[in-house]
């Protein structure tokens, strides 16, 4: 960013709006109940026992000011907290704002409706699965696809700016469907699975998309491979293994000095029928926990998104990064 350039009346409209944005209780508070969430503008309008178009206008002020982004699922949209960038005018005041924001305590009463808020996704989320328990049996995407947090995935991914000649690994890519996505932002991808099924149907993905930069491995992340990348990724993979804590050490191994790892997975919820219908070993993760285990791995937590899902559940897209010049010891 450039602090000579001058500033005209529409970036001083620009900074203006940011200012105006953080200076009311309510959205200052708003903003914090969204650091380990994303909500409904209904979800948020009960939160804080309001009306829908009081709250609806609070979020377009914060909105307009680009401390919100919105997520369409249907007929429903999802507020979260926007990312902010260093690099344009505000960005910094936007970084210092939600420094603020988050030594906020959010008033008892807007902490009690915000866990009723909960208890009724659970139930959602419970009569969701009752309803399509047969499908689910066949496809887990159902309740977390790629397109449902792709988005914000690619937000984080695209604030990060990797320089010429980075590499990308992807570890579990399923059926290949983010391939296209880091073979554009990356010189050198690699997918690894341990699954000759799966990696063939991500075979057909870079051979219909003529991605010649992705390399295929079938292999164990885990295991004694030597494969290591400025950026590795892990789309709702954590929850397979039987140690979640002790998988982030060794996936850690794999992160270049400076590097980053993306976590994608679902909150913790309580639908215990996943793990035999889904064969998922965890129903999710707590946050604290995600960044507790990366910590132990040495990687220190970044920005974090939240998605959240008509059906009642929650996504965390979670950035880990190893200090640069830090030494691997395998």
């Amino acid at each position: 960013m450039n602090l000579n350039a001058p500033i005209t009346p529409q970036r001083s409209d620009e900074l203006a709006a940011l200012c105006k944005a953080g200076g009311d209780p309510l959205r200052l508070n708003v903003l914090r109940a969204l650091a380990n969430d994303s909500f409904g503008v209904l979800e948020l309008a009960q939160i804080f026992d309001i009306g829908q178009s009081g709250m609806s206008h609070h979020l377009k002020v914060l909105a307009q000011a680009d401390l919100v982004a919105t997520r369409r699922e249907g007929n429903a949209i999802f507020y979260r907290r926007a990312l902010p960038d260093s690099q344009r005018l505000g960005g910094r005041l936007h970084t210092a704002l939600l420094e603020e924001a988050d030594d906020l305590s959010l008033p008892v009463d807007v902490q009690a409706r915000i866990a009723l808020v909960q208890q009724r996704r659970a139930a959602t989320s419970q009569d969701f699965f009752q309803r399509v328990e047969e499908k689910f049996r066949a496809q887990q995407d159902l309740i977390a696809g790629l397109p449902q947090y792709r988005e914000s995935l690619l937000a984080l991914l695209d604030k990060l700016s990797f320089g010429v000649g980075a590499s990308a690994l992807e570890v579990g890519p399923g059926d290949g469907g983010f391939l296209p996505d880091l073979a554009r932002r990356f010189d050198q991808v690699t997918a690894m699975d341990n699954s000759p099924t799966m990696l063939e149907l991500a075979r057909q993905v870079c051979e219909r998309n003529a991605l010649n930069n992705v390399n295929l491995q079938l292999a164990d992340a885990l295991g004694t491979t030597d494969v290591e990348a400025d950026c590795v990724v892990l789309n709702m993979v954590l929850h397979h293994f039987s140690d979640p804590a002790q998988a982030l050490r060794l996936l850690a191994r794999r992160v270049k000095a400076g590097g980053s790892l993306l976590v994608t997975e679902l909150c913790s919820h309580d639908q215990g029928w996943a793990r035999e219908a889904c064969g998922d070993l965890w129903l999710g993760f707590e946050q604290d926990d995600l960044a507790r285990w990366a910590n132990a791995a040495g990687l220190a937590p970044g920005d974090s998104l939240y998605v959240g899902l008509r059906n009642g559940f929650q996504i965390q897209v979670r950035h880990f990064q190893r200090a640069t010049g830090d030494i691997q010891h395998r």
